[in-house]
């Protein structure tokens, strides 16, 4: 596929990085110097600051947009208006509302969007769908999930310590990653009881949220997201009738990636212990997200993690934000 990149910074080089085969047609960034890197990488020679010579680029198939969160929705919706497939990074948008248009944008012109969900992607986390979906846990009951880092020294004068920049703290940022993940495994939620506060870092924004979410079925997820969290750590709990899983870290500085499953005997007891161990060095959830989204756009076959997941994400952010 013919590929944009709109936003070279980290996150843009990652995904310049899975392309392989795939041609990058032209890379855009407001600092040329990033855009130039993301060009090199992918042996294409087209930069610009400008969006706008990427989305009105007839030869793009996919567009991939990896800015600020501020220019996420807007440039997702001109994108879609011009006919490209879109890979737009989590959360999408700053507010849910933002979503509204792209979505109905999408269905219009027959395209797709796949926002940037890639702890999906995780080779623990894959493991533990398969095992709730094999029927191996019984039915599901619970998630406890925790996610944090402990910021930087002037974390608080950064672009996401900005609610015009960001939409919020370190619910609207590492947070919508466990709401997706908990919806990936028990389906809608709605937001029970919660709370986002500021403890430590100067900034408008929260710096750690509590929330208490449940399904029409009573299963629920109770989440807690952190940028005090002072070392890194991820930790993923499912728990079933009959046993559970947890996934801990997520390789890097969040620790080895690692998936246990407890299985519980009719007769109780101490339960059966499986663990697998993935220890690469190389974070390859960006390339399966890639992959999967091109397959799913080659089989015009709606992808999960798409535009519509991060709206009821979003929803969610909406309501804690809302109740403080």
């Amino acid at each position: 596929m013919n590929v944009g990149i709109i936003g070279c910074g980290i996150i843009g080089m990652k995904r310049a990085q899975t392309l392989g085969k795939h041609k990058l047609v032209i890379a855009v960034d407001k600092d040329i110097s990033r855009a130039e890197a993301v060009a090199k990488e992918c042996g294409c020679t087209k930069v610009s600051t400008n969006p706008m010579n990427a989305i009105l680029n007839s030869d793009i198939d996919l567009m991939i947009i990896s800015t600020t969160n501020e220019h996420l929705a807007q440039l997702t919706l001109e994108s879609v208006i011009h006919k490209k497939h879109v890979l737009v990074e989590k959360p999408g948008g700053r507010t849910a509302d933002e979503l509204i248009p792209i979505i109905k944008e999408a269905e219009n012109k027959n395209v797709f969007v796949k926002v940037g969900f890639n702890h999906r992607f995780h080779p623990a986390l894959m493991k533990a769908k398969d095992w709730v979906k094999s029927g191996a846990l019984g039915e599901l009951m619970f998630i406890r999930g925790r996610y944090g880092h402990g910021g930087r020294l002037g974390y608080e004068k950064e672009w996401r310590a900005d609610p015009k920049m960001s939409g919020g703290g370190e619910l609207i940022d590492q947070g919508v990653h466990l709401i997706d993940l908990s919806r990936w495994f028990l389906g809608d939620l709605d937001v029970i009881n919660s709370y986002a506060h500021t403890y430590f870092w100067d900034m408008p924004v929260e710096d750690n949220a509590f929330l208490m979410l449940k399904t029409k079925k009573d299963k629920v997820a109770w989440l807690h997201v952190s940028c005090t969290e002072w070392k890194n750590m991820f930790s993923f709990e499912i728990y079933g009738r009959k046993g559970k899983l947890i996934v801990d870290g997520l390789g890097g500085s969040y620790g080895v990636e690692r998936l246990t499953y407890y299985r519980m005997y009719p007769t109780m007891g101490p339960p059966d212990k499986g663990e697998w161990i993935y220890n690469k060095k190389k974070d390859d959830s960006w390339q399966r997200e890639l992959d999967y989204f091109i397959s799913c756009i080659k089989l015009k076959q709606k992808p999960e993690g798409d535009i519509t997941d991060a709206k009821k994400a979003l929803d969610i952010v909406k309501t804690v934000y809302c109740n403080q």
